[in-house]
């Protein structure tokens, strides 16, 4: 019901209202539905700091800012799935425009603030998300990761990170927090710029940050609750501040918030609908190809065309649809690190050129693609002489050197105009249909050049590599892109949103893959989910079967010496890329549930289900001893193994109606067909 200083925003799964008077906008309420309990009690919807002035009161947590304290209601319009709202601090000058644009059954949430007056005006920290939740009966669940080790959730009753200060007695709220906080441009080098408070006794709310900047978000106590605020980067965690001139306007990351009336689960498949909702999505993108690359546990950099003859015959017999050419194709004698950039075939390298390679790869029935890593420039390139100082990275003066590499800045046109050249040739001289584009360093908290400070060189040029994405795809509707980072170091919505294929990990121990694998689904969606499948002659058949399943569980992502194989490990190889082909359009709707909870690095049993009703798939793996586990979660719902058909089944018996499954000793691997309850 909307009255003079009350009004509401009804959407499919979402019902959210808000109030106004004397203060700023609040969030009255956040739910499912109108009938449905409400996770929220009212508190401000942004907050934003400036070089004048801080906070209002003695706090660490980014509440209470002397702007947004300011704000008043100006006015609020909904335009189909946006509602937009407008507030003023006439004592500053300053004017907010907070955007909610309903996803799904999520809403994605942005701010712009706009500078009124007639003097420059330096913003510092502005909150992309800010929503105070009832009551402090959650569990919270975040993710720590790194290189090899993606993906590591941890969950923990609230209580254990924000203590009860029984904060009624000092009639204040808190003023610590518990924080999560990207480092550098790789979002989730270190933690995942994802979190889910699951309700013990009521609603649930999950929330990710969508950018490939700097991020943070945090939890902090109130008297009645506990506050999330989810923000991009910020002046005291990510070096970051932005001069806005009068009239200038900066626009905040975007944050995607979502509420269910379920728990753990139910708020990762409202997680994945929204991203399915916030996808630039083409018709190429929905054929979901399986990829062949050359480099996990293969060719490792050292492409030749006598090397990858064999695989593009053997890639193309197991079913793979693109055959992908990963680093080195550039390289001359010295490696292909130092000398990046310039991206032409190395002389010699090819009997034949990269052409008789690319032929063959078609010949074959595939799709050829290439490596790339766009936004780096090797020491030892010709293209470091040539670009100007303005079009790189800089500290203090000085082009910033990581890792042998120059960082290329996207915001500048020689940069631009060089890769677009790049792609525009590959496309038009080799018909290339994918590129891999990684990303192997990180620089740090941005470039000085043209911005008040280094977190805001970042973010802009994260922006501009995320515009170049979207007009590359443009100019060449069918070609793929898949973002990489050193495996999944750079796993965000920001970019993702924008890409059709995310790889998960460079992990190449295959016993260590599954907790990888089968958490991928919390961070990135299954269709998305570039799990690699490795199988390798050493291998026996159980083996092979294992490497092979989280391929499946995903975007099936194939690699290794497939020529060298037996005839069984062929045939098993073969099974998988069938499955996977025939699953994967189930794969693209399923939502992931976790019947044994999110999986620790050590678990000796791991399990993940890509819930579909009629397609659902049950993928198991054992790294331990034999074992009998039940499925809870899966009551009434008969399992029927599918994959490895060769290989023995699994024995399935039913205690009071939840599966149990008897799991022998690892390493093994099993798939199961899951009946729709």
């Amino acid at each position: 019901m909307n009255t003079a200083n009350e009004f509401e925003w009804l959407r499919a799964g979402l019902h959210v209202r808000f109030a106004h008077g004397d203060g700023p906008v609040k969030l009255t309420r956040l739910a499912t539905g109108p009938d449905a309990r409400s996770a929220a009690v009212p508190s401000a919807i942004v907050e934003l700091f400036t070089d004048g002035r801080m906070r209002e009161r003695n706090t660490q947590i980014y509440l209470h800012s002397a702007v947004g304290v300011r704000l008043r209601h100006v006015e609020h319009e909904i335009d189909g799935n946006e509602l937009r709202i407008r507030q003023r601090d006439d004592e500053s000058g300053i004017e907010v425009v907070s955007r909610f644009r309903a996803a799904g059954p999520g809403v994605q949430i942005t701010h712009t603030v706009r500078n009124t007056t007639g003097d420059d005006l330096v913003l510092t920290t502005v909150t992309s998300a800010l929503v105070a939740l009832q009551g402090d009966s959650y569990d919270l669940l975040w993710g720590q990761s790194e290189w090899l080790g993606e993906g590591r959730w941890k969950q923990h009753p609230l209580a254990e990170v924000l203590p009860d200060l029984n904060l009624g007695f000092h009639g204040q709220d808190g003023r610590g927090r518990f924080k999560v906080t990207s480092h550098g441009a790789w979002s989730s080098g270190d933690v995942l710029p994802t979190g889910v408070l699951a309700g013990t006794e009521g609603p649930s709310v999950a929330w990710q940050v969508e950018t490939s900047a700097g991020w943070h978000w945090e939890l902090s106590r109130l008297r009645e609750g506990v506050t999330l605020g989810v923000l991009g980067p910020t002046d005291i965690e990510h070096q970051f501040a932005e001069r806005l001139a009068p009239g200038e306007e900066f626009t905040t990351v975007p944050a995607g918030l979502v509420v269910t009336d379920g728990g753990r689960d139910a708020a990762f498949a409202a997680l994945a609908d929204y991203r399915r909702a916030i996808r630039v999505r083409r018709p190429v993108d929905d054929r979901l190809p399986v990829v062949y690359n050359d480099y996990m546990n293969t060719l490792m950099g050292d492409p030749t065309t006598e090397k990858l003859l064999p695989l593009v015959e053997s890639a193309a017999a197991a079913g793979a649809e693109y055959f992908c050419i990963d680093a080195g194709w550039f390289a001359g004698p010295e490696g292909w690190w130092f000398s990046a950039g310039a991206w032409r075939e190395a002389p010699g390298r090819f009997s034949g050129g990269l052409r008789s390679v690319v032929d063959a790869i078609v010949d074959a029935g595939m799709r050829p693609g290439l490596w790339l890593e766009p936004e780096g420039v090797g020491v030892a390139s010709p293209v470091a002489q040539r670009l100007p100082d303005e079009a790189f990275f800089q500290r203090f003066g000085k082009r910033l050197v990581e890792g042998n590499h120059f960082q290329l800045d996207f915001r500048h046109p020689a940069a631009r105009a060089h890769l677009d050249e790049t792609v525009d040739r590959l496309v038009d001289e080799f018909g290339v249909g994918f590129l891999k584009l990684d990303y192997n360093v990180n620089p740090g908290v941005g470039t000085e050049v043209g911005v008040e400070a280094p977190g805001a060189g970042l973010l802009g040029h994260t922006r501009a590599f995320r515009d170049w994405l979207l007009a590359v795809q443009a100019r060449h509707p069918r070609l793929l892109i898949e973002s990489c980072s050193s495996g999944g170091m750079r796993m965000d919505y920001g970019l993702l949103s924008v890409a059709h294929l995310q790889s998960t990990s460079d992990q190449q121990d295959f016993l260590l893959y599954p907790p990888i694998a089968a958490s991928a689904p919390a961070s990135v969606l299954p269709e998305q989910a570039g799990n690699w499948a490795y199988p390798d002659a050493s291998m026996s058949l159980e083996e092979t079967a294992f490497a092979m399943t989280a391929g499946v569980m995903g975007r099936m992502y194939l690699s290794g010496f497939l020529n060298a194989l037996g005839e069984e490990q062929s045939a098993l190889v073969r099974e998988a890329v069938v499955l996977h082909r025939d699953r994967r359009g189930g794969i693209a709707a399923s939502h992931p549930v976790w019947p044994l909870g999110l999986p620790g690095w050590d678990d000796e049993v791991i399990a993940l289900l890509l819930d579909s009703g009629s397609e659902s798939l049950l993928a198991v793996w054992s790294r331990g001893g034999a074992a009998e586990v039940a499925l809870p979660g899966l009551e009434n719902r008969r399992l029927t193994q599918v994959y490895p058909a060769s290989l023995p089944g699994w024995k399935v018996r039913e205690v009071d109606g939840v599966p149990v499954l008897a799991v022998p000793s690892g390493p093994s691997a099993r798939i199961f067909a899951v009946d729709s309850d």
